[in-house]
């Protein structure tokens, strides 16, 4: 593959600027005043498809010949460069086939649909219904649009560097995630080759982290795969020539566990009022990891995307608030005697914290016959009024179970 130029990024930004909009870079307030730094939101999520990847998709769509169009397009994704694959398509008149594995969600696939593409479903994961779309461009003959492994694709989500450039010329540190790599490799190039102090951060899922993991050691590597509800960077292996672009462009790099991934999503929606997919939520860690190379600069924060399944919002809320310390999950064991219960409710309500869900069990043949068992899901405010909450409980009941641990 060859290298890509800042030429290639503006000549990709002259074109797609006709049809694309400069996405919102917002200042936000509460992550500046935590960090004590300027920490600015570049929300790619205000594309018409909610993702980055519409620029990439429709760059390279955009300079297909006539014969090509003629034969339409094909490309491989979990969702959101399927419906960029399917929105460039339908801008620039041809047709699209995307091949989405079989656990794809029901809404990214609907979506894609609702753009005007046809959706074949084959694979359990991204790199199996890669090998599928494979065969199928041989049968077919369409040309294929790759994720990330394309220079056109990847001069098209460079435009996002020039235009962070042109928004906040003091920019200092970039935070993006990194699935392929297409966004931190175009983003990359057109950053440092017009300001090469910027300092650019990349993550990646710790159940995916082939490619940090690579950075990290200077060579590729081959990382265990375990799945992520980040779908949107669930690469199995780093690209060797995707790697090549990025190791001299990447200054720090990190990992994110689901725990974590999941409580930044909490907090972009409390914190910035936004819905973000776990792809885009992970770049919070880096304020954390980074505070004191941070302190004072100008950081931008990539917010690559916003398509995450409305049924699995709840799940992440809980497994948040679980792991800010906002949710406590018991089970108990007080005395049978009349009032013993009431007073157990007391003892919370006294506390301040709030009782979500209560199970009740005096048949569990494993306690005593002159106890009780109580479960308890609990909203507290945090840690450490959880912690007060579990010691409270503690000097009240027989027994206490914490079962989040």
């Amino acid at each position: 593959m060859k290298p890509v130029t800042l030429q290639e990024i503006k000549k990709a930004q002259s074109v797609l600027e006709k049809i694309l909009p400069v996405t919102p870079l917002i200042r936000n307030d509460w992550l500046s005043r935590r960090y004590e730094c300027d920490v600015f939101l570049k929300l790619e999520t205000a594309q018409p498809v909610g993702s980055f990847k519409i620029r990439g998709a429709s760059y390279k769509i955009s300079q297909l010949t006539a014969e090509e169009k003629a034969k339409g397009v094909i490309s491989a994704s979990a969702g959101n460069h399927a419906q960029g694959v399917a929105w460039g398509a339908r801008e620039y008149g041809t047709s699209a086939l995307i091949v989405m594995p079989e656990t794809a969600s029901i809404m990214k696939i609907h979506n894609t649909q609702l753009l005007g593409a046809e959706v074949h479903l084959e694979g359990e994961n991204y790199d199996e219904c890669f090998k599928a779309a494979q065969r199928i461009t041989k049968e077919t003959g369409r040309t294929y649009v790759h994720a990330f492994h394309d220079p056109m694709v990847i001069a098209g989500q460079g435009i996002i560097g020039l235009e962070i450039l042109s928004q906040l010329p003091e920019v200092d540190f970039v935070v993006g995630s990194i699935g392929g790599g297409g966004l931190m490799a175009g983003m990359g190039t057109a950053l440092k080759a017009l300001k090469p102090s910027v300092k650019l951060i990349a993550c990646q899922a710790q159940n995916a982290p082939s490619m940090v993991k690579s950075l990290q050691a200077h060579h590729v590597v081959t990382a265990d795969f375990k799945g992520t509800f980040a779908d949107g960077i669930a690469v199995k292996n780093a690209n060797p020539e995707m790697y090549e672009i990025l190791n001299p462009l990447i200054d720090l790099s990190f990992e994110s566990d689901e725990d974590e991934i999941a409580m930044n999503v909490l907090r972009f929606m409390e914190r910035a009022k936004l819905v973000v997919e776990g792809s885009a939520a992970i770049i919070l860690g880096a304020l954390e990891r980074y505070k004191t190379e941070i302190k004072g600069k100008k950081v931008v924060l990539v917010v690559c995307g916003g398509n995450i399944d409305v049924n699995l919002i709840s799940r992440i809320i809980e497994r948040g608030l679980t792991r800010l310390g906002r949710r406590i999950h018991v089970k108990v064991q007080i005395s049978d005697r009349p009032g013993s219960l009431s007073k157990l409710t007391a003892l919370i309500g006294s506390l301040k914290a709030n009782i979500l869900q209560a199970m009740h069990d005096r048949n569990d043949t494993k306690i005593k016959l002159d106890e009780t068992e109580v479960e308890l899901l609990l909203e507290t405010r945090g840690k450490e009024h959880s912690e007060e909450v579990i010691k409270a409980l503690e000097g009240y009941c027989i027994r206490v179970q914490n079962l989040n641990d």
